[in-house]
Formats: structure tokens, sequence, C-alpha cells
């Protein structure tokens, strides 16, 4: 699990500490009716500057049983509140909120948050714990493998040596459909820059079917024996025409996109194509 998406189980008011020099307040925006309990709606999380200002809101389909005019209300309140935070800046959205609030919406104290990686990544990290905690498995998560589970999960034969397997299920962009055969797992390095950052956790769908040519694929090594060295990702670009009755004889160059890095050859029983390369998970 990445380091941004582990501490839990703080609540509003709280000091949440998550290893890191990034600082902001956080604050919990329920929706408060009458005779029922409150339901949490949004994280607004103000960054250290005191002007950013991120908001995660959850889908509203836990709110069909609101009146119309309160319905399209919070439909439009995610934009809202991001236009107004860029007019006042993070704090002093809060600053606002706290003292404009209606009957229909109530905002938690102020929390302080240091967070690794983005304001965006800590925010959604704050709503999964806070707002929306469930997990529907390849509907809204896909889950997360070390390169070799994922290997173990989606290759031939290849034994884990003991690696954890245990699935942790990541949230996936809303608008990405997902399937059963997606994973998400961690990139290191700077060969792929700048389209997959070093340590980014990255979207993949396996088996890769129809041509690779072009694309990027997440390659196992076999005479590699170190996990660093064994697992890459790489442009896929084999050479020559394919001539029907023929087999291809000539090795298959894996290309970076950094041009700092060389692009190396391999013969195809030195390697297989794990998956294809989605995109990159932004928290």
């Amino acid at each position: 699990m990445p380091a941004a998406l582990m501490a839990g189980g703080a609540k509003p008011g709280e000091v949440i500490s998550i290893d890191s020099r990034q600082r902001g307040v956080w604050s919990l925006l329920e929706v408060a009716r009458p005779g029922c309990a409150l339901v949490p709606f949004a994280i607004i999380l103000a960054g250290g500057d005191g002007q950013s200002i991120v908001v995660r809101a959850r889908d509203l389909a836990c709110f069909e049983a609101l009146e119309e005019d309160d319905f399209d209300f919070l439909e439009s309140l995610e934009e809202d509140l991001n236009r107004k935070g860029r007019e006042l800046g993070g704090l002093g959205l809060l600053a606002w909120f706290e003292d404009h609030l209606s009957h229909f919406l109530r905002i938690s104290d102020r929390a302080a948050v240091s967070y690794t990686g983005t304001a965006r990544a800590a925010a959604e990290r704050l709503f999964l714990e806070h707002v929306d905690s469930r997990v529907q498995k390849f509907v809204t998560h896909l889950p997360f493998y070390g390169l070799k589970a994922a290997a173990t999960k989606f290759g031939e034969m290849m034994e884990t040596g003991g690696e954890q397997t245990e699935e942790t299920w990541l949230p996936a962009p809303p608008r990405l459909q997902l399937t059963a055969n997606m994973f998400v797992a961690q990139v290191v390095g700077r060969s792929m820059e700048p389209r997959i950052p070093d340590g980014s956790y990255c979207i993949f769908r396996s088996p890769v079917v129809g041509s690779r040519q072009g694309r990027l694929l997440l390659i196992e090594k076999f005479d590699e024996y170190d996990v660093a060295a064994r697992y890459t990702v790489k442009k896929y670009a084999r050479r020559g025409e394919l001539i029907e009755g023929e087999e291809r004889t000539q090795p298959i160059r894996l290309e970076p996109l950094n041009p700092e890095f060389e692009a190396f050859e391999l013969e195809s029983d030195q390697f297989r194509a794990l998956a294809e390369f989605v995109q990159v998970l932004e928290f």
C-alpha cells in the first residue's frame, strides 16, 4: 500500500502524520437531514501555503431520496467549492464555510495533516477513511500487486519466492472501464519519464492482445534473478516485416521513453510480455 494511503483511524480534529514535510489542514463536510444521521459528503483539504485547495466529494447515488432542490445543490457543490477556493484560497474557503453553513450542511473542526505525494492523493486517502470506505472490486477499485505477485497471477508457473500476495485494493479513476484482468503495480526508475514518473503506481491490463508494436509493456526477463532488474516497462519495437509462413528471427528492441537511457534487444525466448500499460494512477 502506498505510504500516503496507510495511516488510518484518525477523526476530524486529530493530527494525522504520514511521514512527510507536506502539511495542510482538512475538514469533513456532512449532509444533515431532519431525523437522519449525518452523512459524510466531502473532504476539503487546504494546502500548507494557505491557498491551494482540493475538494473530494462522494458520488450522489446515496442521495437519490433527497428533494430535487437539495439534490441539485449537492450536484453542483463540488464545482462551486473549487471555484470559490480559487477565489478565497484554501484557508479562506474553510473560514467562509465555517461562517456561512446552512442547516443542510455541517463542517467538522479543522484537522492538521502531513502527507507524502500530492495534496490530491492525501485528499483521496482521507476520503476513503472518512467518507466512502466501500471497496467494489473491479468496479471502483483495482488490486495492487508486487511485480512478482503480478507475474504469478498473470504469467505461467512462476513461484513468488515467498512474496506477500495478499491483495490491497486501490481506487481507480472514475471514468475508466475496469475489467478483471487489470491491476496496479509500482514502476520504479526514470527510463519511461515523463509519461511514467519514477515511483508511479500504474494500471496494467493482461494479457497483451493483438499487435504489440509501439505499445508500452510490462516485461519479465527470464535471465534476471534480481526483482529490480527482472521486471521493466518498455516500448515494444519489433523490427522487420512479418512474411506469411515464415518465423521472425530478429531480436525484439525494447525502448525507453527517456532519451537519457538506452534501448536494448532480447530474443523472443528471453522474455515475456506480462501486461500492457494503461495509465498512471493518480490518487
